[in-house]
């Protein structure tokens, strides 16, 4: 089992990143200074500084860079692919990325001290976050042979943060690498893409996106295959799909309710129970990590749990509960972005159909409703509800309010409307 096991579908990917661990041993083992031999775990110079450059020169470096932009849309696996890649640089096996070696296990468990992981369940990533980031860039590697700082969610950056970066990745210390991750190679400032080399992830096939749910979580075969059809090939939604019971039934429900809608109340009532529901998931999957983190930090204090914090330690507890507060957000916001792309598989199924075109169906389970839906309405119909599903998406994005923009689309899914 190798580190590329996960990174399903992506075959040119992993092929252009185990080329790229491959230039950055060599250019490790001539650093070195031992003829090209496979390096130490930790990069050490040579004995002869002078001869250092002379030796990289000889070396093909040109399948390693040291900024990489990983983009992909949602559910392809940028995060898994940048990090099984962060893994290869680190391996210190036989074949860059082995998985079996202690470097590999470490950076895939996320336990490596010389690889810093930003994924923020923020809205947007902060300056002093970012800042931190920099400042750990300019390190040496302590045990491995490069210090990788891997972003995941780089498009959360606003501009004037994302030009704090430009120095430090334009010109990194010779051990530091830099892989960003985002949707898009647009979500990242033209200075910044200039700067890093493009790696771009397909939608992975639904057929290999069900053997790996079979394969990494026991899914059933038949389950598997059906939640990479409905989930459109990501790989999160599948997962959620075939790992969770009832998640199935609460699809089914939401898909089905704008069909049911009679008047505007009816819109109102549904939206109102969506985004109830939205809360909810959000809150069932953030309150044990925040129960747990508010009692690590009452401990930290040396106070009781329950107990009275002293004024002079009440911002300290304030700034927890806000980024907490913020966290749920941002898990309110996915659940229903969620939803919403969810209803736009139902529409586009709803507008094959009126087409009359070949294409498989995603929503194989709701083809009677799918057909109802497409003899009641008409094509011109379909594409304004798609339309308006995305207006949504950009709306909670944006940090609108989640009911009002909820609201809204119900009102325009109606069959009257």
């Amino acid at each position: 089992m190798t580190v590329w096991d996960d990174v399903v579908g992506q075959e040119r990917v992993v092929a252009a990143f185990r080329a790229a661990a491959e230039a950055a041993r060599a250019v490790v083992a001539a650093r070195a200074g031992d003829g090209g031999q496979a390096p130490s775990a930790r990069p050490t110079a040579p004995e002869n500084a002078d001869a250092a450059p002379a030796a990289v020169a000889n070396v093909d470096t040109s399948a390693m860079t040291h900024a990489w932009l990983v983009t992909g849309p949602p559910g392809s696996g940028r995060s898994v692919a940048a990090r099984a890649f962060a893994a290869a640089l680190q391996c210190t096996g036989e074949i860059p990325g082995c998985g079996r070696c202690k470097s590999c296990r470490e950076v895939m468990s996320g336990a490596h001290p010389d690889v810093v992981r930003m994924a923020t369940e923020k809205l947007l990533i902060t300056m002093d976050e970012v800042k931190t980031l920099i400042g750990q860039a300019q390190r040496r590697p302590w045990t491995g042979r490069w210090r990788v700082i891997l972003v995941e969610d780089a498009d959360r950056m606003a501009e004037r943060t994302t030009n704090v970066l430009l120095k430090s990745i334009e010109e990194p210390p010779p051990q530091t690498v830099w892989i960003l991750c985002t949707p898009s190679a647009d979500d990242v400032l033209p200075t910044i893409r200039s700067r890093c080399r493009l790696v771009t992830l397909r939608i992975p096939p639904a057929d290999a996106v069900a053997e790996l749910l079979v394969r990494r979580d026991g899914a059933d075969p038949d389950l598997a295959a059906r939640a990479a059809r409905a989930s459109q090939s990501h790989i999160g939604l599948a997962r959620h799909l075939a790992t969770d019971a009832g998640a199935w039934e609460r699809r089914r429900r939401l898909l089905l309710a704008p069909i049911s809608l009679r008047s505007v109340g009816d819109a109102v009532l549904a939206a109102a129970d969506l985004v109830d529901a939205a809360e909810e998931e959000a809150k069932t999957a953030t309150a044990e990590r925040d129960a747990a983190e508010k009692a690590a930090l009452m401990r930290a204090l040396g106070l009781e749990e329950g107990g009275r914090v002293p004024p002079s330690l009440r911002a300290q507890v304030r700034q927890l509960e806000e980024d907490q507060k913020r966290r749920a957000r941002r898990a309110r916001t996915d659940v229903l972005d969620r939803a919403m792309i969810d209803l736009l598989s139902f529409y586009r199924d709803v507008l094959a159909a009126q087409l009359g075109s070949d294409v498989e169906q995603v929503n194989i389970d709701l083809s009677d409703a799918v057909a109802q839906v497409a003899a009641a309405t008409g094509q011109q119909q379909s594409l304004a509800r798609i339309s308006a599903i995305e207006e949504c998406r950009g709306r909670l994005r944006s940090n609108a309010a989640p009911l009002l923009a909820v609201e809204s689309l119900m009102v325009q899914l109606r069959p009257q409307a």
